[in-house]
């Protein structure tokens, strides 16, 4: 085995220019075209001989040692890139990380070390904590789609075959993260940080949802002047202390406008930024609109590349928690909830899913726990934890609708939430300046005015329904709401009853 070890940023983008599936966009940077083209959720499995310490998929350790094994053996004929970083950057909680993969495919390499924070300067030894091994051209026969993720907690390892889609890499690491986190006391969150200055001091915002469901756009409008602090996964420790993950962004492009959206855009467009599956000619002339191959194209950039962000490692406790829900019928814009509604609505995470969950989640109702499919443990115990973090620290927690209110999009009768409506929700929440009412379908408190949204129907969709009489479809589905998200709690025997209370 020939072994790169650590290369520099432009080494890694010389390797990456030389693969085939590797075009230069009119920006000059890189857009490589994969085969995978969303993460391998059921091709992914914990490693483990007692399958009672997961919610995910299982695979005994014999199985594990064998491919393993093969791993090792083609790889020992290979040219293979290493590169080492921090997940984190706070003395004493940081963790030491590799990525290990085959040189064909080094942009996976290039996207990662951006992600990761660097080593210190001196060098010296580096034994990682985790360690993803990644071989994208080996099949693992037998397995969905000749595919596995092999996740060895244990030894804080993941072996990756046969998905060249770099979400495997960055993933691979902060699944095993997770589970550091967890030990220590705290919870990781599938979520974006932004600071928003408002009433004399910077509010510290956590923003939870699956990918595609507006997290790192909401992390990175801007209200009064905000600052985004990081865009896919922290660690809630017990008083509200907040730790981030990475010293970059793995964005989605699809739709991406300039206007709505400019700080994520300028960061994508220039040359240095690393593109996945984005579509563009023969002339290089990139199209985010265009989804012909994939809607769920990505760009990856480092920290820097958007002038204005806030380092971890200054940021206070946190004030507030937003849950987001891309729903399409009666969630409200933004809806206050008690921390046992918290717990539960966070257990819940419901949304509608994306592109990033490839075609089986595409467009389907889902419900994955705390929004993170990538909790490696017991779905029960992010619940409890979460429910022990509000109690230790003050936290306003929000349920956010970043999608529609009365039906889906070929609905005519339905209506948008746009990213203005969110963006006003946002600071309204910082600023104090909502009015609340109760509500009594749900028990928590719908806003009855929200500077900046003048329509009240986004904010009570009861109205809506009302207005267009369709009262019994509205009862119908809250009916229905509430009773499958009792029976979904229910299905968590190691969680809380008032958690699963709270949903009724």
């Amino acid at each position: 085995m020939r072994v790169h070890d650590n290369p520099s940023p432009e080494q890694l983008r010389a390797f990456t220019e030389e693969m085939p599936t590797c075009r230069i966009t009119e920006f000059g940077n890189v857009n490589v075209q994969t085969g995978a083209t969303s993460r391998s959720a059921g091709s992914t499995y914990i490693v483990t001989d007692d399958p009672e310490i997961t919610s995910g998929q299982t695979i005994g350790r014999e199985e594990y040692e064998r491919i393993a094994g093969v791993q090792d053996d083609h790889m020992a004929s290979r040219e293979m890139v290493v590169v080492d970083g921090y997940i984190g950057n706070v003395e004493g909680f940081r963790t030491r990380a590799r990525l290990t993969i085959d040189r064909a495919n080094a942009n996976i390499a290039g996207m990662q070390q951006k992600l990761f924070y660097p080593r210190d300067a001196e060098g010296g030894e580096w034994d990682p904590e985790v360690h993803v091994i990644y071989t994208p051209n080996l099949p693992a026969p037998g397995y969905p789609d000749d595919r596995c993720i092999a996740v060895d907690l244990e030894q804080g390892v993941t072996r990756i075959l046969n998905s060249d889609y770099f979400g495997e890499s960055k993933k691979g690491g902060l699944r095993m993260w997770n589970r550091i986190v967890y030990e220590r006391g705290g919870l990781s969150l599938h979520a974006g940080c932004k600071v928003v200055p408002a009433k004399g001091r910077e509010r510290v915002f956590l923003i939870i949802g699956l990918s595609g469901t507006g997290k790192t756009t909401t992390t990175f409008t801007t209200q009064n002047d905000s600052l985004p602090v990081q865009d896919d996964f922290v660690a809630l420790m017990p008083g509200g202390r907040v730790y981030g993950t990475e010293n970059g962004c793995f964005a989605k492009t699809f739709s991406l406008d300039p206007d709505l959206e400019p700080n994520i855009y300028n960061a994508v467009v220039r040359p240095d930024s690393y593109l996945e599956n984005v579509y563009q000619d023969d002339a290089g002339t990139v199209n985010f609109f265009e989804t012909s191959y994939t809607k769920n194209g990505r760009a990856v950039f480092a920290m820097d590349a958007l002038a204005r962000w806030k380092d971890p490692r200054e940021v206070g406790t946190v004030d507030y928690l937003l849950i987001l829900n891309r729903n399409e019928n009666i969630i409200p814009a933004v809806a206050r909830l008690s921390q046992a509604q918290a717990a539960a609505y966070f257990m819940l995470g419901e949304t509608t899913g994306t592109s990033a969950g490839g075609k089986a989640e595409e467009g389907k109702f889902l419900r994955v726990p705390g929004t993170n499919p990538f909790f490696p443990l017991r779905h029960g115990q992010q619940g409890n934890r979460i429910l022990e973090l509000l109690a230790s620290h003050p936290i306003e927690v929000f349920l956010m609708n970043t999608g529609r209110v009365g039906g889906p999009e070929s609905d005519e009768r339905s209506k948008k939430v746009g990213i203005p409506h969110s963006s006003a929700v946002v600071k309204a929440i910082a600023e104090d300046t909502i009015s609340w009412a109760d509500d009594d379908d749900f028990g928590y408190h719908v806003a009855e005015s929200v500077p900046g949204i003048d329509d009240p129907e986004l904010l009570r969709p009861r109205t809506l329904y009302e207005r267009e009489g369709r009262t019994e479809e509205y009862r119908a589905l809250v009916d229905r709401f509430r009773s499958e998200r009792l029976e979904f709690l229910k299905g968590f025997p190691d969680l809380d009853e008032e958690i699963i209370k709270a949903a009724g």
